[in-house]
């Protein structure tokens, strides 16, 4: 496994699962065979409704607590220095720990300072080693980042090979903030698993398209975290440690991005306004 070091010291594993649409049924079957498969960093979320199966799994895998990284985040409608201090607590008892090692805010809607306070607090009691946003563009990530009294270590932000978040990752770099992919299959958009420059850059090295693309980020040192409920799918992301790409077919994959969502804009007034009815 590959590490990276977020600003507070904390090594974090560079690449782990994620149970984003995991059925709350299934979540703690998929997260011991993720465990199983070699994966000691898990990412969940309370609007994810499967913190009980992340919880469930961390008490009967046998592994030590300390060897495994978990990532939750505060949905909106906990948004508020009140209600995010009593969702932290409720996360905690879900995941049946006394800490997680990453703390996120979902979505920059809401009361998103109250909600970061709330998170400091943790952070200085021991309940959360590291903070961090996720989906904050580069104008909420610098007007919090210059907010906060505890510097934001990681923003989640859509990344895959159609949307590097080129902009994003200058600001984020110059501030000390490292970036963590969501999506880096984009869930199949733009015909992805068929793309014919992931395939070929592929097949030079034995791997599929999933693998090379996964090999991309994490070359540019981008946190990953591909979800599967199937564990040779999670076998198959796991295993992009034994080959490097080429300078030159890091710039034809590099060549494939947009600079666009595939999913949503939040300065779309429909999508914002979808977002508050969350609250």
């Amino acid at each position: 496994m590959e590490y990276v070091k977020l600003n507070n010291g904390v090594k974090m594993p560079i690449l782990g699962y994620g149970v984003y649409q995991t059925p709350p049924e299934e979540t703690e079957r998929c997260i011991l065979e993720a465990l199983e498969t070699g994966y000691r960093s898990i990412d969940t979320a309370q609007a994810y409704y499967n913190e009980e199966g992340v919880g469930n799994a961390l008490a009967k895998c046998g592994i030590p607590r300390e060897e495994i990284f978990i990532t939750t985040k505060v949905w909106i409608s906990n948004a508020g220095y009140e209600k995010a201090k009593e969702s932290i607590r409720e996360s905690l008892r879900k995941l049946q720990t006394d800490y997680v090692d990453l703390l996120l805010i979902h979505q920059p809607f809401g009361d998103y300072y109250g909600t970061y306070r709330a998170m400091e607090e943790a952070y200085k009691e021991g309940k959360a080693r590291a903070l961090g946003v996720s989906n904050f563009y580069p104008d909420r990530y610098l007007d919090l980042f210059h907010f906060a009294e505890i510097k934001p270590a990681v923003n989640q932000v859509e990344t895959h090979v159609f949307q590097q978040q080129k902009t994003a990752r200058k600001y984020m770099e110059k501030y000390g903030t490292q970036v963590m992919s969501w999506g880096p299959f984009a869930e199949g958009k733009n015909d992805y698993f068929q793309n014919p420059v992931l395939k070929e850059i592929g097949d030079k090295h034995g791997k599929s398209v999933a693998q090379t693309a996964l090999r991309f980020l994490i070359q540019n040192e981008v946190i990953v975290i591909p979800k599967s409920v199937h564990k040779n799918r999670m076998e198959e992301n796991f295993n992009v440690f034994d080959f490097i790409l080429t300078e030159e077919e890091m710039k034809r994959i590099e060549a494939l991005d947009t600079g666009e969502s595939l999913f949503f804009s939040h300065y779309d007034p429909e999508t914002v306004e979808w977002f508050m009815s969350r609250l």
